[in-house]
Formats: structure tokens, C-alpha cells, sequence
């Protein structure tokens, strides 16, 4: 009853909804830039810190693996308590999970316990998948022309973070020394205090929370509305759209960590100090995130398949580089993570894009989480085998195979367009 009256005064009004949805934005900026901080360590230093702790190079990609699979595990749990409870207990509670996580990783650093530092790397996870779900808090208010702006907002939001926290990679190893704590473990304890926070700040300052009123709101207006239901009832879902987009993101998600893991040990055995891989992964992550209103307007403009296309092309180009430069040289790193972060935001947003456009409004967060889960165990699987072929190999082999890969979205999104070409004909 006190919930409802709560509530009560945004669904009678839309400018109060309107007020809350602006003020839900604010706050998921706020988690986002201590969330994107949050993130950044494991794929930073967690590698490495793997690499000092086991002794060798072949399960170097082990971490990113690990805490990538705790992540496709807690984007269920947390979309799950976010449906029943609202957003500000589901997304905090996996923040908050993430930061425990955290502690526990510096402190299997401390005491040299490699199945502590996999347990741990597995709840760290949970920091991940909640920093990707958070975004998803600014459209419950929003309107149809909103959704697509909050998302991007969000996105952007999270560079900030995530770009600051590899550059303070070095500091951080300073401070974790002083305290008698591994240097590699010092980016933990950042992460710690970012996800902690970000928590906190959701469940604080998210109430009323936007999903329930959301809810609320639609439960409301149940008087039957027969031009949506035609419309529903008219629309089809697209298999092979769900396919095809699902393709591009796993494909994308696979080939970016596959390298992004291998290459701060790779610039390690170069030589290279933790502030130039830190410089370079900040770089990596900024491509990511940073294009993201740009690739939004793009991907409209050119069409899906157009920009997925330029996605395998750009992973390409990435994994190449290295094969054809100096792979030793900071600037071919750069120009190499540079690409491969532009080329995987090209991916998720047209790929995403393609799964809204095949489904209909009730399977399509059904068929989004479904598909979420695959893009999480894909950059598992991408973080798992990263280190094992650098190993047999070497990086670079491992990044022109991730190019190659890449380039087989092409023909799989020309025969696509092409059958929805002839379909639309016929």
C-alpha cells in the first residue's frame, strides 16, 4: 500500500514522470562513470595478474574468461531481480557483488590462492553485467524517441570511467604496495570502491524506482487498445534477424577480448611499462564507448547490415596491423585497440539493432537476455582460448585469426540482405 501511494502521484502526472525520468539519467551517469572505473581493472591487469600467480603465459586468458562468465550468469540474476524487485535493488545488488568480488580478488593476490582469485573472479563478474544492465534504467521512462539517446548517454557515461581507470593502473600499484599488497592487485581495490559505490548510489538515489513506475503506469492503462493489438498481432518475429544479429554481436564480443586479453601480456613481453598498457587499453575502451551517439545516427542512416559489414571490416584491419607493423611499437598498439573497440561498438549497435527490428514487443526481452548470455560465454570463450593460441603460437597469430573470423560477418550479412531483399520482392 505505501508502494502504491508512493507511486501514485507519477502516474497521475505526466510532467512528475517526466521529472523522474531526467533524475533516473543523472544517477545511471553517475554509476555508469564508477562502474566503467569498476570494470576496467580485470581487463587491465587481470592477466597479468593471473600470469604472475600461475607461472606461465597459457592461462593468462583465464581471467577475462572466468569474470566473463560470472557476468553472463549475473545478467540473468540481475535482470531477474530487477523484474520482480525494480531496478534500484537488482542493478545494486550487482554492483555491490561485483565490489566483493573485487576485495576478494586482492585478497587472493595477498595470499597467493589461485582458487580464491578464480572464485572471485567469478562474483567480480557480476560488476560487468550490471554496468551493462544500468543503461537499460534510462529508458523505463523515457519515451520512443528517448530510448535510443539514454542508451547512448549511458554508454557514454561509462567511458569516463572506464578510460581513467586503466590510466591509474600505475598509482593504484603504488598505493596497493604501501599497503603491502601486490602492485597488480592495485587496480582491484579501485574497483572495489567503484562498484561499492555505484551501488550505493543506485539505492540511494534511484526511488521511486523508474521500472516499478513504469509498470505501474502500464498496469494502469489496461483499458483495451485495439489499434496496439492489431498492430502486435500483425507483427512477425524474424528468425533469421535474430540469427544474423545475434551472429554479429557474438562474432564481434569473441574477437574483441580474444585480443583485448592477450594484450597487455603481449606488450609485456616487449617491455613495456604498466602505464603504456594501461594508456592502450584506456584507448581501447574509449573506442568502444565514445562513438556510440555517432554509430547510433550511422547505423539508422546506412542500415544495419551496411554498419555490420564495417564492422567485420574494422576488426579485420585491426588484427592485421599487427601482423604487417612493428607489433612491438606503443602507436601500432594503439592504432591496432583503437580499431578493435570502434569495430566492436559498430557490431553491438547494429547487431542490436537487428534483433529490436526481428522481434515483436512480447519476445523481445525474452529473446534479448537469451542473447546477452551467448555475447557474455562468447567473450568467455574468447578470454579462455586468447591466452592458449598466444601461447602455441604467438599474438599475433592470434590477432590475424580474430581479423580473419571477423571477415566472415560479410558474406553471412550480404546473404542476409539479400534473402530479405528477395523476400520483400516477392
Amino acid at each position: 500500500m505505501k508502494e502504491n501511494s508512493t507511486l501514485q502521484p507519477y502516474l497521475e502526472s505526466e510532467n512528475k514522470r517526466k521529472q523522474l525520468y531526467k533524475r533516473t539519467l543523472v544517477f545511471v551517469i553517475l554509476s555508469q562513470i564508477f562502474g566503467g572505473a569498476g570494470l576496467a581493472a580485470g581487463i587491465t591487469v587481470g592477466a597479468l595478474l593471473a600470469k604472475d600467480m600461475l607461472g606461465t603465459d597459457s592461462y593468462a586468458g583465464l581471467p577475462v574468461a572466468i569474470f566473463t562468465l560470472g557476468s553472463a550468469l549475473s545478467a540473468f540474476l540481475v535482470g531477474r531481480i530487477s523484474q520482480r524487485n525494480g531496478r534500484r535493488t537488482g542493478l545494486a545488488s550487482g554492483f555491490i557483488a561485483g565490489g566483493i568480488g573485487a576485495i576478494g580478488v586482492v585478497l587472493a593476490a595477498v595470499s597467493d590462492n589461485i582458487t580464491l582469485l578464480f572464485i572471485s573472479l567469478l562474483i567480480y563478474g557480476a560488476g560487468t553485467a550490471t554496468n551493462l544492465q544500468a543503461r537499460y534504467a534510462g529508458t523505463d521512462l523515457a519515451s520512443e524517441k528517448q530510448r535510443a539517446t539514454s542508451v547512448s548517454i549511458a554508454m557514454i557515461a561509462t567511458t569516463f570511467g572506464a578510460v581513467a581507470g586503466p590510466n591509474l593502473t600505475e598509482p593504484m600499484g603504488e598505493v596497493a604496495l604501501f599497503f603491502g599488497i601486490p602492485a597488480l592487485a592495485g587496480p582491484f581495490l579501485l574497483a572495489a570502491a567503484a562498484y561499492l559505490l555505484a551501488g550505493i548510489i543506485l539505492y540511494i538515489f534511484l526511488r521511486p524506482d523508474p521500472l516499478l513506475v513504469a509498470n505501474a503506469f502500464v498496469n494502469q492503462q489496461t483499458s483495451s487498445n485495439e489499434a496496439t493489438k492489431i498492430v502486435e498481432k500483425q507483427a512477425k518475429t524474424n528468425n533469421n534477424g535474430i540469427i544474423i544479429g545475434a551472429i554479429v554481436m557474438v562474432t564481434s564480443q569473441l574477437v574483441m577480448v580474444a585480443i583485448m586479453t592477450m594484450t597487455p601480456v603481449h606488450m609485456g613481453h616487449h617491455g613495456h611499462t604498466i602505464s603504456a598498457i594501461g594508456m592502450v587499453i584506456g584507448i581501447h575502451i574509449a573506442a568502444m564507448y565514445l562513438p556510440s551517439l555517432v554509430t547510433g545516427v550511422l547505423v539508422d542512416k546506412l542500415g544495419r547490415n551496411t554498419m555490420a559489414i564495417a564492422s567485420g571490416l574494422t576488426l579485420l584491419l585491426a588484427g592485421v596491423l599487427p601482423f604487417v607493423l612493428d607489433q612491438s611499437s606503443v602507436s601500432v598498439m594503439i592504432l591496432s585497440l583503437a580499431l578493435l573497440g570502434l569495430g566492436w561498438n559498430f557490431g553491438l549497435i547494429s547487431g542490436t539493432a537487428m534483433l529490436v527490428d526481428a522481434t515483436t514487443v512480447k519476445n523481445r526481452a525474452k529473446v534479448q537476455g537469451s542473447v546477452d548470455v551467448s555475447i557474455a560465454l562468447s567473450g568467455a570463450t574468447g578470454g579462455a582460448l586468447s591466452g592458449m593460441i598466444a601461447a602455441q603460437t604467438s599474438f599475433v597469430t592470434l590477432s590475424l585469426v580474430g581479423g580473419i573470423l571477423a571477415l566472415g560477418l560479410i558474406p553471412v550479412v550480404a546473404w542476409y540482405s539479400k534473402a530479405n531483399t528477395a523476400k520483400s520482392d516477392g
